[in-house]
């Protein structure tokens, strides 16, 4: 974990985000402990999890509402 990229964060995330899709790998949200009971969803708590990946998103939230979303997903002519 590196911290906030600034200006290269969403460049970042978009990479982290085709790596997940190629290789398989959910990368974890750290830090994450105490997870309410009633959550059902998988937040990938700490460590990394094999998951077969087929969509990846990738949001991008910047100062004054400057704010995208890419979708990424494998290419099979």
């Amino acid at each position: 974990m590196i911290g906030h990229g600034l200006g290269a964060a969403g460049g970042l995330e978009a990479i982290a985000t085709i790596k997940a899709i190629t290789t398989g790998w959910i990368h974890p949200t750290i830090n994450q402990y105490n997870l309410e009971p009633d959550v059902t969803i998988d937040t990938v708590p700490n460590v990394k999890k094999k998951h077969e990946v087929h969509v990846g998103i990738s949001n991008s939230f910047g100062f004054g509402g400057h704010n995208s979303v890419v979708v990424f997903a494998p290419f099979n002519p």
